[in-house]
């Protein structure tokens, strides 16, 4: 907890991740907190009540100590159910809906002020709820209302303000601007958010931290291990790092890596293993089955070159410890595939995990790494599952199966980088379908496989899109596929969004 921060109260909405990041981003440190944390607050520069599912209405609903809230004296904002919270604590009524509310809708500013200061007139927000305002308390002013004349935003005193819509999504076009007029026009004393001082806090305390002690770090080549890595190694410390080729790589990952890692001067200790996973892989086309031997056999490898180990750095970042706490609490739990082992859990308990990154996001860490010296394309690199491509190729595995995922998927790779959509894009890869097609090739019909190509926009991964790309790109990709990998004879493009479906196939 730190003085001047912008505390944000997590009442459970899907956005409340956005809240944090959207006030790092206008420049000012935020961090996230149960309502049961508020009492615990030292100073913070101001607060923000988040919107969530639950209805006010219900018996156990969501509380504040609203004494304690007034009493910091600070700017508060309450987001949908925040507002609804507010409006209950400062005497109002609120009843529940017929409907629930869910989607753009229209801002009609009736009185600038502070918080629509810039802002137009007229503007599409974006709701999420159920229960609506049904009376005023008593000096409340309506500042802003719906296109129907219904309170969407409501000033309770001079420096408290509820609004019903999420200011925190894009699909709120003036969200942003709201947000920064609550932080800057209302008086408020917040501490900045620099990634150049927090790196020089970072390096301090990892110092503080290790010691003379050996640091044991996993790394892939992705974003977040390289950083870390990166990080480590600038703090000057004693550290082993250790990658570990499972066989189920990208074309040319592992040589890709460890040229990666020699460009930043850090040493790593490459394991090939592939033999070992391949092997164990065999005839088994169960998803999840085929992700407890991958993680079964990673750590069986990890820990059979990672012995006596004093302390273990993992890349766990704040998204990680904000899913994993309950109630979306600051505390430093994390996702249970970082404990899948009792190995880890045991050096935790000890604490001897090291986790530097965990106050950051993935925007975050990128800037994080830009500061400490990382080629771009290495910080840009699209992110790569765990089980690599097991999750690519669904049903049992065999090196010829992989083999074509591989040399598909680098087509297409190449063809984003080529028209300049690889960076516009937050993920994308190809697929192997588990299924055999009829096709034509020359003079000779064919029955062979299918390629699925996938690219999405997201945030975190939480929720995903799929990318419009335009038809020049997936049509000479689409074609590079078809007339050099053999096995091939049609190729698809995913339009799923996540949800319901994930960004992987399996």
């Amino acid at each position: 907890m730190n003085d001047n921060e912008v505390a944000v109260l997590d009442y459970g909405s899907q956005y409340t991740q956005l809240i944090v990041r959207r006030v790092r981003e206008l420049g000012f440190l935020a961090h996230l907190y149960a309502p049961t944390q508020l009492a615990g607050l030292k100073n913070p520069g101001a607060i923000i009540l988040s919107g969530g599912p639950r209805s006010t209405s219900e018996v156990d609903a969501p509380d504040v100590d609203f004494e304690a809230l007034m009493a910091f004296g600070v700017p508060v904002l309450g987001v949908c159910y925040g507002m609804q919270l507010l409006n209950i604590k400062h005497g109002g009524t609120v009843r529940p809906g017929v409907t629930r509310e869910y989607g753009p809708a229209k801002l009609i500013v009736s009185e600038a002020g502070t918080l629509f200061a810039g802002i137009s007139h007229e503007s599409q927000i974006w709701m999420s709820h159920s229960d609506t305002v049904s009376a005023l308390p008593e000096g409340v002013s309506v500042i802003a209302t719906n296109e129907d004349a219904v309170p969407v935003a409501l000033q309770f005193g001079e420096r408290c303000w509820g609004i019903q819509f999420h200011p925190e999504v894009t699909h709120s076009h003036e969200g942003a601007q709201i947000l920064k007029n609550f932080l800057t026009r209302s008086g408020a004393k917040l501490a900045p958010f620099d990634i150049q001082a927090f790196k020089a806090e970072m390096l301090n305390q990892i110092r503080a931290d290790v010691g003379d002690r050996e640091v044991v770090c996993g790394v892939s080549g992705g974003v977040d291990s390289t950083v870390l890595a990166v990080l480590l190694h600038r703090a000057g410390v004693k550290l082993r790092c250790i990658y570990i080729d499972t066989g189920l790589m990208r074309k040319g990952e592992t040589a890709e890596v460890i040229k990666q890692f020699i460009e930043v001067g850090v040493p790593i200790e490459v394991v090939d293993a592939s033999a070992a996973f391949l092997g164990r892989l065999a005839g088994v086309s169960d998803p999840e089955e085929k992700r407890k031997i991958i993680g079964g056999e990673f750590i069986e490898q990890f820990w059979g070159v990672a012995d006596n180990v004093e302390l273990l750095a993992q890349g766990t970042l704040y998204p990680d410890v904000i899913e994993s706490a309950s109630s979306g609490s600051a505390a430093s739990k994390i996702k249970t595939h970082h404990n899948r082992v009792d190995r880890i859990l045991e050096l935790k308990k000890e604490g001897k995990v090291l986790e530097p990154l965990a106050e950051l996001f993935k925007d975050e860490v990128r800037a994080l790494g830009a500061s400490l010296g990382i080629p771009h394309e290495a910080l840009w690199r699209h992110p790569f599952p765990g089980p690599g491509l097991a999750v690519r190729v669904p049903g049992a595995l065999t090196p010829e199966k992989l083999e074509i995922a591989r040399e598909a998927d680098a087509i297409f790779i190449a063809e984003l980088r080529r028209s300049g959509w690889y960076e516009k894009v937050w993920q994308a890869y190809a697929a192997l379908l588990p299924v055999k097609t009829v096709g034509v090739k020359g003079d000779e019909r064919s029955y062979e496989q299918a390629i699925s190509l996938r690219a999405v926009v997201s945030e975190d991964a939480m929720t995903a899109d799929w990318v419009e790309l335009p038809y020049e790109v997936l049509r000479a990709a689409s074609n590079k596929i078809l007339n050099s990998v053999k096995g091939i004879n049609r190729v698809l493009y995913d339009i799923s969004t996540k949800p319901p479906a994930s960004i992987e196939w399996e």
